[in-house]
């Protein structure tokens, strides 16, 4: 497996695009690194929903795990 990859939401927020492209990284990747930008949000609660909510969208392909170091979310793939 490769090392972790990088993403930035923006204002678009969270598209059925942007989970398909999330859905294929993770078929090759095991951490993706998510960093929110302003435009999106400055809400620490909003960050935490986000990343609930991509976990959730993600699980038909597996187990996930997230951690938010500011506005940042770590997102790791966890053996099936």
């Amino acid at each position: 497996m490769r090392g972790q990859a990088k993403f930035q939401l923006g204002k678009a927020g969270l598209t059925e695009d942007f989970i398909e492209s999330l859905r294929k990284t993770f078929k090759n990747r095991k951490i993706v690194k998510l960093s929110l930008l302003a435009s999106f949000s400055r809400d620490r609660k909003e960050v935490k929903e986000t990343a609930e909510k991509i976990c959730s969208e993600l699980k038909d392909i597996g187990k996930f795990k997230y951690r938010v170091i500011g506005f940042t979310i770590m997102l790791l793939k966890w053996r099936k």
